[in-house]
């Protein structure tokens, strides 16, 4: 167990610490709010991950991969719903005004998850590599690989979000603190552009 467990984190620490659309929006949040605020979004995104992931390894990605236009449908809903995300971001004014926005709630965390198709394929990826690489009873493996596939994004995106919150703290200003969030939202606008072409 202890070599498949290593060898899946060797495997998942480059996608997990790759800017995608996770890690953008977390880290446009931390540096928006502070890393406190993101919690319940942390929290509902990884949550959301541990009951997909679950899913997925007990063979609920044969259903995706019997009907690939539900997985186009996915693709091009997430895009839309990460762009939305990022224009809001872009558009919003400075730190100063926080008590006017509300950071992201577990719902919002939530439903990153389930509309980000890259989140699917790298599970699906994952279990085709792990699932048969060890000689434990095939559902505890399952539940070790779901479990450390989440630990290991939550360990990325609170890195993100403390970087986010890090920067945001260096420039205090408000014509800072605005081109922080343009900065962001633009970053995350070109993250939904891959999801939708790639």
């Amino acid at each position: 167990m202890i070599p498949t467990i290593a060898g899946l984190i060797v495997f998942l620490f480059p996608l997990a610490f790759s800017p995608g659309p996770g890690n953008m929006f977390f880290a446009a949040n931390g540096a928006r709010f502070g890393l406190r605020a993101t919690l319940p979004a942390n929290l509902g995104y990884h949550a959301a991950t541990w009951i997909v992931t679950a899913a997925i390894g007990f063979g609920a990605v044969t259903a995706v991969s019997a009907s690939p236009a539900v997985f186009f449908a996915l693709k091009i809903v997430g895009s839309l719903y990460v762009l939305w995300l990022a224009w809001r971001l872009f558009s919003s004014g400075a730190h100063e005004d926080r008590q006017e926005a509300m950071p992201a709630g577990f719902g919002t965390g939530v439903l990153l998850l389930l509309f980000n198709p890259k989140a699917y394929l790298i599970i699906a990826l994952m279990f085709t590599q792990f699932a048969a690489t060890d000689t434990v009873a095939p559902w505890k493996l399952v539940l070790v690989i779901t479990t450390v596939f989440t630990l290991n994004n939550l360990v990325a995106f609170t890195f993100w979000t403390m970087a986010g919150d890090w920067l945001a703290r260096q420039f205090r200003n408000q014509h800072s603190a605005r081109l922080i969030n343009r900065l962001f939202g633009a970053l995350l606008a070109g993250v939904a552009i891959w999801m939708a072409c790639s």
